[in-house]
């Protein structure tokens, strides 16, 4: 194995974080030493939030949480940030078998090219459903998403996606 065995690196885009993401970023602090969540993203893609604002907003989301810090890192491939970390586990919330289709060959490929693990930890059954995408599509048609996000996200999102109320 590569990199430190106690530290752990939560990649995603968090574009917003969401309740799952919390429950799963909770449950790495536990295990690990030190958990990074890495926020990446696609400087070519129009993100709802800006990647300082998604920092901040995971920041504000994950403050009780003494062992979890926040760190963006652009486009990048995520064993480099492992390695730049000296991180040894890469830890993955999986929600269903589509998403555990799409990150097994990636665990192989990412442990292949550096030996760096990867854990799939299985999310909370009853937040299975819940994507970004998803919740911000909900939001913006006025459903009430104040359980699916954490706190510090609902304000923000619902300024973000939610149209302006028409005048006259």
């Amino acid at each position: 194995m590569s990199g430190d065995p106690r530290r752990c690196v939560c990649p995603g885009s968090y574009d917003p974080m969401t309740m799952g993401h919390l429950d799963v970023i909770t449950r790495a602090s536990a295990l690990y030493d030190d958990v990074v969540v890495a926020v990446l993203y696609n400087p070519d893609k129009q993100g709802t939030f800006s990647p300082d604002e998604r920092l901040d907003l995971i920041r504000q989301s994950t403050q009780s949480l003494p062992n979890v810090r926040a760190e963006g890192f652009g486009q990048r491939l995520i064993v480099d940030v492992c390695r730049d970390l000296d991180a040894g586990v890469l830890l993955k919330g999986i929600r269903n078998d589509t998403d555990y289709d799409y990150e097994l060959p990636m665990a192989l490929m990412n442990r292949e090219m550096t030996g760096v693990e990867t854990l799939l930890l299985p999310g909370n059954p009853s937040m299975g459903h819940y994507s970004s995408s998803l919740i911000r599509l909900i939001a913006s048609h006025g459903a009430d998403v104040s359980h699916m996000v954490p706190e510090p996200v609902l304000a923000p999102l619902l300024e973000r996606v939610r149209p302006a109320p028409p005048t006259g």
